[in-house]
């Protein structure tokens, strides 16, 4: 990726960047076998573009049929697709087998590249996460961009733990821990935390991220809802009860309410006022993509709506 760092542009109508993998996912279960164009930062891409939120993904894919249907679903959500994000090549995969509970196991056909330009000009916020930020030789340019972009625009990052293609623990912690200080927000799962910190209690792990230099941890805990932390404030939120089709996407789903609200509430959105409110915003984005299979995200008239009472109570 060029060295020559990306500049504020006031006239710049792009609010959200999201960098990282584009995949399609294949979903085995039961009933047989069907294909979701996915990938964790996709996820979020499509589900900020669902919110009404002015988003471009920089990406890796093919120039398969698979790519095609990824770039129509992107742009079935407003989604912009960055110059450069196609590349000779088949589209990386990940086989999802769904168990009986509706929980999934992996595994994962991908390479993962960047293109050698940065974007020209920076957003309001920059989001990454997942396999792009591990895996070689793509990891290394987004850590470049983050050097180039994490004083000058709010960055956003989630982790999105894939142990199948991690190289050793401690080489994946430490990766992980380089990055924290390049960003403002970081969203872990409870397995995420749990995975890179074993042994360490869960209601630690935020103020240890929070030491490494993030302004905002959240860690979500499925049904046993969500934590979120600054160094001035800690706000425990409830899960949104849902009848369960897959939990595929339901992270991502939060993470993209999450961004849309800290987009719209600027600085404010790190204040203990207004903590629990993302938070309950995010778990309903999180309840209304599980009871949908794959990674489906509410529109935002959809997340404005109430719940079903039945399935707006906590399990």
């Amino acid at each position: 990726m060029q060295s020559t760092r990306p500049t504020s542009d006031p006239r710049n109508p792009l609010e959200v960047l999201v960098v990282g993998e584009a995949i399609m996912d294949i979903v085995v279960s039961a009933q047989g076998s069907v294909e979701h164009p996915g990938g964790s930062p996709t996820n979020v891409a499509y589900g900020l573009g669902r919110l009404g939120v002015e988003t471009a993904l920089l990406t890796s894919i093919g120039d398969d049929p698979r790519a095609a249907a990824i770039e129509q679903h992107l742009s079935g959500a407003g989604v912009t697709l960055l110059p450069g994000s196609r590349r000779p090549g088949r589209t990386a995969t990940a086989t999802a087998t769904l168990a009986d509970d509706g929980s999934a196991h992996y595994d994962f056909d991908i390479r993962w590249t960047l293109p050698g330009t940065a974007p020209a000009t920076l957003p309001k916020i920059l989001h990454t996460g997942s396999i792009a930020t591990f895996l070689a030789p793509g990891a290394a340019a987004v850590k470049e961009l983050l050097l180039q972009s994490h004083e000058r625009c709010l960055v956003t990052y989630d982790p999105n733990i894939r142990p199948a293609l991690l190289g050793s623990h401690a080489e994946a912690r430490s990766i992980f821990e380089e990055l924290v200080p390049l960003t403002d927000v970081v969203k872990l799962s409870d397995e995420d935390a749990q995975w890179l910190y074993p042994g360490v209690h869960l209601d630690d792990v935020p103020g240890h991220i929070l030491g490494l230099g993030a302004r905002l941890v959240a860690i979500t805990a499925g049904s046993r809802g969500s934590v979120l932390a600054t160094a001035q404030a800690h706000a425990v939120v409830p899960a949104v009860g849902s009848k369960v089709a897959d939990t595929i996407g339901a992270g991502d789903s939060y993470m993209s309410a999450l961004i849309h609200g800290l987009l719209h509430r600027g600085s404010e959105g790190l204040s203990a006022s207004v903590l629990p409110s993302l938070g309950r915003t995010a778990a309903k984005a999180a309840a209304i993509t599980v009871r949908r299979a794959g990674a489906n995200p509410p529109t935002l008239a959809e997340l404005h709506m109430d719940l079903p009472e039945q399935e707006a109570l906590v399990p």
